[in-house]
């Protein structure tokens, strides 16, 4: 019995040492809120549930992860918030993941974005920053931490990196007008047609889809500009 107790409070410390992270390589802190929880729980209920730790492993567990995850989502809601309601221009840019200047890394900051995400969101987006040092006091002025910092002047030993496999030199061609025939039944959504790179520039013409859920927004792709060149954001379902 012993064993078993001390084998759920390894298992619980190993889950909330462990971050979550999102597939664009932000900190994920919903799942980890839920991971940190439900490892709280088990731990919890294999102590109190004396000859029935197993069973009290399972409820705590699922009650701790219900409730680390509504915490967790909670922070992210509240970063977000601020960072649209004092700077929405830095907002899109994070939104779109497309590169960020200085004047968003300050922005970020002062709504109190973490270190982590801000440090991921740099990495991501492939920003790179030629900074003097006038910049990093602006910087230390605008409570941007350390850590952010020093990510931001290592970036720049990146510039010399190869370009993405997936980066074209060339900049799309304005967007072509297409006409939207008649939806084939209700319930669909026009998904726009959008330029492609096959060796050249390739008009992939629209069409009309059905939503993956009731309500279903289609979020159209967009070609941005980074350090390598221009690189494609394809579209996805909100």
């Amino acid at each position: 019995m012993k064993y078993s107790v001390f084998s759920f409070c390894v298992l619980g410390a190993a889950v909330v040492m462990t971050g979550c992270y999102t597939p664009y390589g932000t900190p994920d802190r919903t799942a980890t809120g839920a991971l940190a929880g439900g490892a709280i729980g088990v731990v919890s209920g294999a102590l109190l549930g004396g000859r029935h730790a197993g069973e009290g492993a399972l409820i705590g567990g699922a009650v701790g992860a219900v409730a680390g995850g509504l915490i967790g989502n909670s922070m992210d809601q509240e970063e977000q918030e601020r960072l649209r309601a004092e700077a929405p221009q830095t907002y899109t840019r994070v939104e779109q993941n497309q590169p960020l200047a200085v004047a968003d890394i300050k922005a970020m900051a002062a709504a109190n974005v973490g270190d982590d995400i801000i440090i991921s969101q740099i990495q991501s987006t492939h920003s790179v920053y030629q900074l003097s040092a006038a910049d990093i006091i602006d910087l230390h002025n605008a409570n941007v931490s350390g850590k952010v910092i020093q990510c931001m002047i290592n970036s720049a030993n990146t510039a010399s990196a190869p370009a993405p496999a997936d980066s074209v030199a060339q900049a799309p061609p304005p967007p072509q007008t297409e006409a939207v025939v008649v939806a084939p039944g209700p319930g669909y959504t026009w998904v726009p047609g959008s330029w492609e790179w096959h060796g050249r520039w390739v008009w992939a013409s629209g069409y009309w889809a059905l939503p993956p859920q009731v309500g279903g927004v289609w979020v159209e792709s967009y070609w941005v500009r980074g350090p390598y060149g221009w690189h494609r954001v394809p579209g996805h379902w909100r």
